[in-house]
């Protein structure tokens, strides 16, 4: 994802200028961020449910959960009110996760078909 992000941000460069750049950067930076605690989340409900894993507190997996989207909304909001152009560079920059599980899933189809399965 990190390699994915600095590639869309160097090309946003010189295509689009440094607003939009900067946008897709933020973008990125918040959809890497947003994965990491979307896994953090997900293994705090494992962690709960099962029996052998280290319990954490419900408030403060809700309060993650929900704060991954405010953080989405302020930041959106914020970057409409500065610069449309930025604006369009975060949105594309939040498509970053797509962008990886893209690439996942066209190298995980590139070795099912060389080890002929």
């Amino acid at each position: 994802m990190l390699a994915i992000g600095a590639l869309a941000t160097l090309a946003a460069l010189p295509l689009f200028g440094w607003k939009t750049a900067a946008g897709v950067l933020l973008g990125c930076a918040v959809a890497w961020m947003n994965f990491v605690w979307l896994k953090q989340a997900i293994g705090a409900v494992a962690d709960r449910v099962t029996p052998f894993g280290r319990r954490q507190s419900s408030a403060s997996t809700v309060a993650k959960f929900l704060l991954r989207y405010a953080l989405i909304a302020i930041g959106a909001y914020a970057i409409f009110l500065s610069s449309r152009e930025s604006l369009y560079g975060f949105l594309g920059g939040l498509f970053l996760a797509v962008a990886a599980i893209l690439c996942e899933a066209a190298y995980e189809a590139f070795v099912s078909l060389r080890r002929g399965l």
